[in-house]
């Protein structure tokens, strides 16, 4: 979910400008209060849900990073660096971090780090495939992380 993270605060954050320039063009349209009010609580509410999603990512990678005695695990919470952990947790290369830099190639490389964080907690490597299921690859941290 690393790189789902990545994906996650990435398309969250091209979300939440993009609303915000749609909001900065209904500002200067119109003065309806209603409209400003309107605009204002969608902002506020992709904003709470994106820092929602990142602390669950984040906290989620915490825990695996743990649960694999992986070490420096708050690396988790910062932007960048989360996905050098996710690297190290799944015991692949830091050079592959390049590779997440590249359209199409970072969607594969995410997914066989996926498998190799679920192997690294044991578990079925499939589950590093369900990262590219809609919906599921927000269980997919969760289940790796706390899951026995």
């Amino acid at each position: 979910m690393r790189a789902c993270l990545s994906r996650l605060s990435l398309s969250g954050l091209s979300v939440l400008a993009t609303v915000l320039m749609l909001a900065s063009v209904g500002w200067t349209q119109s003065s309806d209060a209603a409209q400003t009010a309107i605009a204002g609580t969608m902002i506020l509410v992709i904003v709470v849900f994106a820092l929602a999603a990142y602390a669950y990512f984040a906290l989620a990678l915490q825990t695996i990073a743990t649960k694999t005695s992986t070490p420096n695990g708050w690396l988790a919470w910062i932007p960048i660096a989360n996905i050098f952990l996710m690297l190290s947790v799944a015991k692949k290369p830091m050079w592959w971090f390049l590779l997440f830099l590249i359209p199409l190639v970072n969607i594969v490389i995410a997914v066989m780090v996926w498998m190799a964080v679920a192997e690294a907690r044991h578990k079925p490597n499939w589950w590093g495939i369900m990262t590219i299921v809609p919906f599921v690859n927000i269980v997919v941290p969760g289940y790796l992380a706390w899951s026995d």
